[in-house]
């Protein structure tokens, strides 16, 4: 269903709210991205009337009145759990999770693994920009080996901190067949958008358990101009997180 937009580039997704807002993330944030990207998924697909937007506290909290659909705000790490309750009691409804690196592979992991091993019919979007963006840049469960935050200032030590966590390897190997799982980047938007697409067909088709983790930037807490946050995106990033489609529904799947 699209709206009339104001003062806003025609390309926005139609299905962002019709009033002008200013932008709530950081010069550089990738989190725009990703959200441009599900909402024209959303507006391809023909879905706008039946999606319900979980989100999670945090960085993507700031997305809560960005969509025209309805909204639900969770506590933190919980929004997995909050969308399988909402899909339950409202099997006809399109109900999508959306959370950052933290609240879905450190306070909301147990909620993550439990979607995947029960293989519950929702898409979940997991945003990772290698650090604990909202909170000042705190290592995160995918902070790279090496890299320095506000908590690590040293660098993140595998002996003391462990690897960085690889969800899609991990959601991937645990979920039913009928799963869909890939891992895009905000450097390549419209494959990002062909992998939402995908993730939310297979809620459409009831397949099984749909999960996509998003490669994002964030220039004020990586402390890293245009040029930096580029390199670091498409350099280490991209090498300890391979994009692609991990588990496609009767296909299987892997890294590209």
């Amino acid at each position: 269903m699209a709206v009339e937009l104001t003062n806003v580039a025609p390309a926005m997704p139609a299905c962002w709210r019709k009033e002008t807002k200013t932008h709530k993330f950081c010069p550089g944030c990738g989190h725009g991205i990703v959200l441009k990207a599900l909402g024209e998924a959303i507006d391809e697909l023909g879905i706008q009337d039946r999606v319900i937007f979980t989100v999670d506290i945090g960085c993507c909290l700031l997305a809560i009145d960005f969509f025209n659909v309805d909204t639900v705000q969770t506590h933190h790490g919980r929004t997995n759990a909050v969308c399988t309750g909402i899909k339950r009691a409202t099997p006809d409804k399109i109900c999508i999770a959306y959370m950052g690196d933290g609240g879905g592979y450190a306070i909301g992991s147990q909620h993550l693994v439990n979607a995947a091993a029960r293989n519950e019919k929702i898409t979940s979007i997991l945003v990772n920009n290698t650090n604990y963006g909202m909170t000042g840049g705190q290592m995160a469960p995918t902070t790279l080996p090496g890299q320095k935050t506000e908590t690590s200032p040293y660098g993140r030590s595998v002996e003391q901190q462990g690897e960085p966590t690889h969800g899609p390897e991990m959601i991937a190997a645990m979920a039913g067949e009928g799963a869909y799982v890939a891992r895009g980047t905000v450097a390549k938007p419209k494959v990002l958008k062909k992998y939402f697409k995908k993730a939310l067909q297979a809620q459409m088709d009831g397949s099984g358990f749909a999960f996509v983790e998003a490669l994002s930037t964030c220039p004020t807490n990586w402390a890293t101009n245009a040029k930096k946050t580029w390199a670091f995106l498409e350099g280490p990033m991209a090498e300890e997180y391979p994009t692609g489609e991990f588990k496609v529904p009767g296909e299987g799947g892997k890294a590209e």
